[in-house]
């Protein structure tokens, strides 16, 4: 579905125009045409790259879709995927856009992603010294977008590793709080397949051998990068916190099963110096002093009780009981 196509020249928007109308902007001097496509047909795909030229490669993966975050260089044009992380339901939705930019144009393609970048465009028409550096500064405002929605869902897998915690430590089933963290841990994951090779993606267009398309926006980039740079530590470190916390449950887990071993044990013990004692009487042997003896009873019993008295107060003063 074509969602915006529009023309701009020196910065300024000249405005929307139909899809047949692309070539006649793209020789203007300092003009160049933006066109946003949302889960772009085949058909659409071949439109585009007739009007731009676009390599026949790119368009296929444009068109396949479910590539990894890359950026990749056809002659002096760009074609970059991004993806795209988005909370819905409690669930990570991941979705993909497909960037192609050249001197005169900029084309991008969402596929899977729910949250639209109108935003962006008027971003950049409201700053249009920024928008004068062409193609290259859209590339640099779609992606710093797509980066800046990585801290809301860094945040929302933050809090739900907090809650966790709470309740491991509130006594619920260890079961479920293994499976929440295990849950977030591949929340992480997939957080990190964005954003993992996306810093390396950056990287390419602010150091080095900048592309040409992207010269004059080196220091945007650099931005970019320095944000991802970030995102990345904080994914690491959350995924070290639910490691830890895993280590911790199967550790109260472990404590909770070693309390109730004693407990048992102490029990165990309670039960067995009656039972000794009234074995040792229960043997049936004919010469047993104490069974003709009248006090015999009376005193196994207190024997029985004084035992199991003296060792449930040990117990309980070693916190077995």
């Amino acid at each position: 579905m074509l969602i915006n196509c529009a023309a701009y020249q020196n910065g300024k928007k000249l405005g929307d125009i139909r899809k047949e109308q692309i070539h006649e902007y793209l020789n203007r001097p300092g003009c160049f045409v933006w066109v946003a496509l949302r889960e772009g047909t085949p058909e659409e795909l071949a439109e585009m790259q007739k009007e731009f030229g676009l390599h026949e490669l790119a368009v296929e993966d444009a068109s396949q879709g479910h590539q990894r975050p890359k950026l990749e260089e056809y002659g002096d044009s760009l074609f970059a995927v991004v993806h795209t992380v988005e909370v819905a339901d409690g669930e990570l939705n991941v979705g993909e856009i497909s960037i192609f930019v050249g001197r005169n144009y900029v084309l991008s393609v969402r596929n899977r992603a729910r949250e639209g970048f109108s935003e962006v465009r008027a971003r950049c028409e409201r700053e249009p010294h920024l928008l004068k550096l062409g193609a290259g500064f859209v590339l640099y405002a779609l992606i710093d977008t797509v980066v800046d929605r990585y801290f809301p869902v860094l945040e929302d897998l933050e809090s739900e590793l907090e809650q966790v915690e709470r309740l491991i430590f509130s006594g619920a089933p260890a079961r479920e709080n293994i499976e929440r963290l295990y849950g977030l841990k591949q929340k992480l994951m997939e957080l990190k397949h964005a954003a993992g090779p996306l810093q390396e993606t950056v990287g390419k267009l602010h150091g080095g051998r900048v592309p040409e398309v992207c010269l004059g926006t080196q220091e945007y980039f650099r931005d970019v990068y320095d944000h991802l740079l970030r995102i990345n530590q904080m994914i690491d470190s959350l995924r070290d916190m639910v490691t830890t916390a895993i280590s911790v449950n199967l550790s109260l887990i472990t404590m909770q099963e070693s309390e109730t071993v004693k407990r048992l044990a102490s029990y165990a013990a309670l039960v067995a110096v009656p039972t000794m004692i009234a074995g040792i009487y229960g043997m049936n042997f004919k010469h047993m002093p104490e069974l003709g003896w009248v006090f015999g009873y009376p005193m196994a019993i207190a024997l029985m009780v004084a035992i199991d008295g003296y060792l449930f107060y040990r117990f309980r003063k070693a916190g077995w009981l």
